[in-house]
């Protein structure tokens, strides 16, 4: 069973953030792998569901700032293209797992 509760988030440095979770899994994300991910609705076309911002545009060298929880079920943070409207539910970050 899946759990999407996190133990511990952290920014690692202002290129990575890492996760860990209740179930012992750990993920870890890119600022860049984060900001195309991005599920806000600047980055997906809220009808349609298609994405509207292309993640192969996302600068490889991306970072991030200003971790901070978004109540109890998600995170929100400053990217340095000055993107700052996601908001990632714990269990997006988990579905999302960019090495499974």
């Amino acid at each position: 069973m899946t759990t999407y509760q996190p133990l511990v988030i952290r920014r690692s440095d202002p290129a990575k953030v890492e996760i860990e979770w209740a179930d012992g899994h750990k993920t870890t994300y890119t600022a860049a792998e984060l900001r195309g991910l991005c599920p806000c609705a600047g980055c997906v076309n809220e009808v349609t569901g298609q994405r509207m911002h292309d993640p192969a545009s996302v600068p490889a060298g991306l970072s991030q700032s200003d971790l901070r929880f978004v109540g109890n079920y998600a995170v929100a943070l400053q990217f340095s293209d000055g993107h700052n409207t996601g908001i990632f539910p714990f269990r997006f970050l988990r579905d999302h797992d960019p090495r499974g």
